[in-house]
């Protein structure tokens, strides 16, 4: 049974209380408690008054939440304001008496009132967010590259069209990522935008980690010297038996805005010398990469999970905001048990644009806006959550209707974690 939180204290803190939040979060996610004055110092620099909620019993704080501002990109390229929630902790001493749905009440209503049209996390635990009306609306696969197995030419140096692949320090890293990744990101359905706070974390301008080491920053630079591709790795130090290198090529971040710069590098990864294992960190379920190989099965799957969850705020603006390959209308009843939207509306759609509007016509497909959320971004399928009994269809094929409408021909995909 759960245990009166009416003591406990949700509230934005202070900034002189962040010290004390950043705590609580390190003492939520089991790590050491301690908070070095370093780290410290560099993470005060995300603090945002009454974005930063905490629950307080006496003088110490017991659960954390945050969010910032984000954009997410619809199918076709339209950039959605979100609320993206970050560092959501509940201590072990003081579970199952509401602290997180106060907390995640007062955030979505903020949210809400600000115009925010969806709210997105990453989730550490599946079962936690869906009562919140979040839907799993993206996933993400992690690939082991076997190089000497993979068929490739491993005396490969480089692109032979006039591109080329460069490697940069993380100031100039610093410099070509931020634009590179604005123009992948607008171009990417599901992907977010960056801070500047992530992008001097990553280039080691800021350290949060004291483990933190430099990376190497690969650009694939086109025949015109345009920045099409960026990819950041690390290499272990691995040596067999025989005195025969084993060094494993890790990738912290790739991302490009042509298909030529993918090829590329993923090509100069799988021909580093000493390099005989690529391991790919998070990528799009339908990523290119196994079949850039010549032999594809050189590429297993070593993570497959979801990724991005999305809560939509505004059925009206998060339907009208994306874009539709197809021609067609469809009536959907969507359930909101929080209260922030849902009702009756008639979705009319084509290439040219799509119109979202309450009507009190029958409904064709009865849905929570969790399962909504899943659809929006074009990854899932209708008849795969009727069949699942997650949506019920109210006419006959309104399922197969609604995967004409939505779907979208690639999977969308969100690099980030935050």
């Amino acid at each position: 049974m759960s245990r009166a939180a009416d003591d406990t204290d949700v509230r934005p803190i202070t900034e002189a209380e962040f010290p004390e939040w950043l705590r609580a979060v390190k003492v939520g996610f089991l790590r050491e408690p301690a908070v070095p004055q370093a780290e410290l110092d560099a993470r005060q620099g995300q603090f945002e008054d009454n974005r930063f909620l905490g629950a307080f019993d006496g003088a110490r704080c017991v659960a954390t939440f945050r969010s910032f501002a984000q954009e997410v990109t619809a199918p076709g390229g339209t950039l959605v304001p979100a609320n993206a929630v970050s560092a959501v902790t509940v201590t072990a001493t003081h579970r199952r008496r509401g602290l997180l749905t106060r907390m995640m009440g007062q955030d979505l209503a903020a949210a809400k009132e600000r115009g925010d049209v969806v709210a997105t996390l990453n989730a550490a635990e599946y079962p936690i967010y869906g009562r919140y009306g979040f839907g799993d609306a993206t996933t993400t696969a992690e690939w082991t590259v076997d190089v000497p197995r993979a068929g490739l030419d491993r005396r490969w140096s480089g692109p032979d069209d006039g591109a080329r692949i460069d490697l940069v320090d993380a100031d100039e890293a610093g410099k070509l990522g931020p634009e590179l990744h604005d123009r992948f990101r607008r171009a990417t359905p599901g992907a977010v935008s960056r801070t500047d706070w992530r992008w001097q974390l990553d280039t080691g301008a800021l350290r949060v980690d004291p483990k933190w080491t430099e990376p190497f920053y690969a650009v694939y630079r086109a025949a015109d010297g345009t920045v099409e591709g960026l990819a950041v790795y690390e290499v272990d130090d691995t040596w067999g038996d025989a005195k025969q290198p084993l060094d494993t090529a890790t990738v912290r971040d790739l991302f490009t805005t042509t298909p030529a710069a993918e090829h590329a590098l993923w090509r100069y990864l799988c021909s580093i010398d000493w390099v005989t294992q690529v391991k790919t960190g998070p990528r799009a379920p339908d990523d290119l990469l196994p079949h850039l190989l010549p032999d594809p099965r050189a590429a297993r799957i070593t993570t497959q999970a979801d990724w991005l969850w999305v809560r939509i705020l505004d059925v009206v603006r998060a339907l009208q905001a994306r874009s539709y390959e197809g021609t067609g209308d469809l009536v959907l009843e969507v359930t909101d048990r929080a209260g922030f939207t849902g009702g009756r509306y008639r979705l009319e759609a084509s290439p040219a644009g799509a119109s979202c509007t309450p009507t009190r016509e029958a409904a064709e497909l009865t849905l929570d806006i969790a399962d909504l959320a899943r659809l929006w971004l074009g990854d899932e399928s209708a008849v795969r959550l009727a069949a699942l009994g997650l949506v019920r269809e109210e006419q006959a094929g309104a399922g197969r209707k609604a995967d004409a409408l939505l779907r979208t021909s690639r999977r969308p995909w969100c690099p980030d974690m935050f």
